[in-house]
Formats: structure tokens, sequence, C-alpha cells
């Protein structure tokens, strides 16, 4: 499978967890080809406004893995992880991550962004997570295009 299939099934979960009347984010997390957690976020699911989808997929995958040291990994985020999800990344110890809508996209639809961007977040902590931005953005904003039709949309 290619980048490209991982961050189509971000994609896929983030659609299944908005028919399940959660936001619109989704995240997958890869070691050496294997699919270790792809997860939408579910905040509204357990009224815990940490459970985005990039900590909900990090929680599942140190659960799976037994460890939380998540080296060789690879996240996949339907949009650009805010600053808690890049700090859970950056303490994971997360290889790489590829994000596709940005910060401003989501603050665009009404979401409570900390506008401080992953790139940013690496430089003034010195993090050595790779980041790979604007990765299918297209594919990612038509998922936030889908979700402000819905009408049971919630933010977070």
């Amino acid at each position: 499978m290619s980048n490209k299939d991982y961050m189509r099934m971000a994609i896929q979960k983030c659609l299944e967890g908005i028919k399940k009347g959660q936001s619109p984010f989704g995240a997958c997390i890869v070691r050496a080809g294997r699919v270790i957690s792809c997860v939408h976020n579910v905040v509204w699911k357990t009224t815990d406004i940490t459970a985005h989808a990039e900590v909900t997929a990090i929680r599942e995958a140190c659960k799976k893995l037994k460890t939380i040291d998540l080296s060789g990994c690879v996240l996949y985020s339907t949009c650009e992880p805010c600053p808690m999800c890049f700090s859970a990344i950056h303490w994971a110890k997360i290889d790489t991550i590829y994000f596709g809508a940005r910060i401003q996209d989501a603050q665009s639809l009404g979401f409570a962004e900390l506008t401080i961007s992953n790139r940013r977040m690496k430089k003034l902590g010195g993090s050595p997570v790779k980041v790979v931005e604007n990765f299918l953005r297209d594919e990612a904003l038509e998922v936030f295009k889908f979700w402000s039709t819905q009408s049971r949309k919630r933010l977070y």
C-alpha cells in the first residue's frame, strides 16, 4: 500500500465518524506497512475533549503494541494536528506526520483551533518529527464539506 492509500483510510474513518455524529477528523498509524490503528475523532462519544483522532489512534497503537514508543510509525491525519495532538505525536516518537487539511481550514468551519502550525511547533520544540503538509488536501477538504452539510454536526 502507498501513503495515499493510508491517507484515504484515515479519510474513510473520518467519514464513518461523521455518520455517527462525530467531528470530521480521522487518523491512521502505520508501521512497516502494517496498519496499527485507524480511527476517527470520538470526543462526543466519550465526552472526552482530548479524544481527537490522533490521540485516539496513538492510544490504540500503544495498547496494541504494548509500548509508548511508536518509533518507526507514520501517522496520517485528515487535518493538521492541533498543538495537543502534535505534542502527543512527538512524545510517542512517531517518525512522520502526513496531513491533508490545515488548522486554518478547521478554524474556518468554527472549530476552536489554536493556530500554531506543526511546522512552528516542530521548530519551537526542536522535534525530530517529519511533517508532510497538504497531503491529499483536496480529498481531506471534501470531508469538511460533507460534514458541513450534516444537520447534526458538532464542533470539536
